[in-house]
């Protein structure tokens, strides 16, 4: 018995002595850097059709000019593609959607032909969804769905302007906006207190008079059975605030509602350089109170500790000029205590200028010094630019490239990953640019679903590595190129080394700056794993590309 004993304790020694030689790998949980996500932007009206039965109301069944009217696609339709995985499988962790607001119920034609307000930038009503979009339990049901899957959502903020006055859209009154002069974009009084286009009433965002509601919206409100509802939380809010009831507070009470209600993720903001600046930073304080409010009221909603995310349209920025942007006679720092990232527009010019390493260090550096604690959204393709890096969808693999590896968030316009043509004839003006999603191609296009393929595994990788987009970029080696990128926040590090531009079959690549001998390596491109060996790996595969990540 006493031997038996003996052998028993010896056995439990042995094997506890190897569990310590042996200890399992836990590999952190990747958390989400909004400096490195990789974010969707759709048109909401062209993305996916998931209900036919709200495709027309107010009576908006004039004839419009091509591509210029509602073609059906709604929130359902987002909702759908959620729970299908697409935007999973194409390594895509934030979405946003053009506004989805009540839109004015008539067209009107700008010399381009009768449009409606399909865009969702014409508000009538910013307290209301625009049943062409679809309802409340609708967007509720696509931000839960979308945060199971950790996918974050941005709705689209206008505050500078409301929709176009037609018969059924009568103007705000002269308390609230203006109509004239038009801007003329010569410096900073000229693109801030005038209207962008001639009938597009500009809000009098710079006034801190006391203003009664619109009339229209009274009416409408009462018709609708919600007026004293409405009033009642305007009351709550100025009460609160202590803010006068000028124009821009209204708006960012409604505005803020859908972060409330919705636990919505953060906001684009549309026509930044065309509001003043401290307007935005009285957006930022109401967007942070009412995401905080969201959070503790939904505790067992909360998806982890970032802040509200607010990215600024500031037509023509570029990381090029750091934090202030120059209006000729004025810059400013739309950053400063306002919006955590701007839309880089230069970026599809330097891909086509510069090389890639260039473009890439230039990126990086700037992001770690200049820019640091802030981001860039980059785009190659976007709704309101006509000239996009490639027009003809010649170079959809470059593109993809080109954005899903640049330092900085990178911006998928809805079909650049399934090359969605940018030229349809008989359109006029940016309806070429906003044509429906083409799922016939996903489904039955060989060609479709290569380029498919591609935007989808480079997508992963910069989805499952902040490195990609939020890391220091080191250029390991010229030829072949190859490069680094090294995120570290807190106790999380993630290293990643991408080759580009190898020779296809046997390729030796040096991670020695990276990676130590003996580490396991896997090719996320090939789906193959390599170990280091003398600093280096051996890939071989049919592929110019690797992406390597610690096993």
């Amino acid at each position: 018995m006493k031997r038996l004993l003996t052998l028993i304790i010896v056995a439990i020694l042995i094997v506890s002595c190897d569990t310590k030689q042996k200890p399992a790998v836990v590999k952190k949980e990747v958390p989400f850097v909004w400096e490195g996500a990789n974010l969707y932007f759709l048109l909401t009206d062209r993305f996916n059709n998931g209900d036919t039965s709200n495709d027309v109301n107010f009576d908006r069944t004039k004839e419009t000019g091509k591509l210029r009217g509602f073609e059906g696609g709604d929130i359902k339709g987002i909702t759908q593609k959620i729970n299908e995985g697409y935007f999973t499988d194409l390594g895509i962790n934030a979405i946003w959607m053009t506004p989805i607001v009540e839109q004015i119920h008539d067209g009107t034609d700008e010399s381009t032909g009768l449009t409606y307000g399909f865009h969702g930038y014409w508000t009538k009503d910013w307290t209301a969804i625009d049943p062409n979009y679809g309802t409340k339990e609708d967007l509720h049901e696509l931000v839960a769905a979308a945060h199971k899957k950790g996918i974050r959502i941005l709705l689209d903020a206008v505050i500078n302007h409301t929709g176009p006055v037609t018969e059924k859209d009568p103007v705000w009154p002269s308390d609230w906006v203006r109509t004239e002069p038009q801007c003329t974009y010569q410096n900073y009084e000229t693109t801030v207190t005038c209207t962008l286009v001639k009938n597009l009433p500009d809000i009098l965002t710079e006034s801190n008079e006391a203003v009664d509601l619109p009339p229209q919206l009274v009416e409408k409100w009462k018709a609708e059975g919600r007026y004293e509802q409405e009033v009642a939380e305007l009351d709550e809010f100025f009460t609160r605030t202590g803010y006068p009831r000028a124009p821009r507070f209204y708006i960012m009470k409604w505005l803020t509602d859908y972060i409330t209600e919705f636990g919505i993720d953060g906001y684009r903001v549309d026509t930044v350089k065309h509001t003043e600046e401290s307007v935005w930073q009285e957006f930022r304080k109401e967007c942070d109170y009412a995401f905080a409010k969201w959070k503790e009221n939904n505790t067992d909603k909360v998806l982890d500790n970032n802040g509200f995310y607010l990215v600024g349209e500031v037509y023509n920025y570029g990381i090029s000029v750091g934090k202030a942007f120059d209006f000729g006679d004025k810059k400013v720092n739309y950053f400063d205590k306002s919006f955590n990232s701007l839309i880089n527009f230069e970026i599809k010019w330097n891909s086509a200028q510069q090389d890639k390493e260039t473009m890439f260090k230039r990126y990086s550096d700037s992001l770690h010094t200049n820019l640091k604690g802030y981001g860039i959204l980059n785009y190659l393709s976007s709704h309101d630019d006509g000239q996009p890096f490639d027009p003809k969808r010649e170079k959809t693999f470059e593109t993809a490239t080109k954005l899903l590896l640049s330092p900085g968030t990178s911006q998928v316009y809805y079909g650049d990953e399934t090359a969605r043509s940018l030229v349809i004839e008989g359109t006029v003006g940016d309806a070429t640019l906003r044509s429906n999603m083409n799922w016939n191609d996903v489904a039955n296009n060989v060609e479709t679903q290569k380029v498919l393929a591609y935007w989808q595994k480079l997508g992963q990788f910069r989805k499952n590595h902040p490195a990609v987009g939020a890391g220091v970029h080191q250029m390991l080696s010229e030829k072949p190129y190859v490069f680094s990128r090294v995120y570290t926040k807190g106790d999380f590090t993630d290293e990643v080394v991408i080759g580009l531009d190898l020779a296809k079959g046997e390729k030796t690549v040096d991670v020695s700056k990276v990676f130590e001998d003996g580490v396991t390596l896997h090719d996320a491109y090939s789906n193959q794993d390599v170990e280091v060996k003398e600093g280096k790996v051996s890939v071989n595969s049919a592929f110019d590309i690797v992406l390597l990540e610690k096993k």
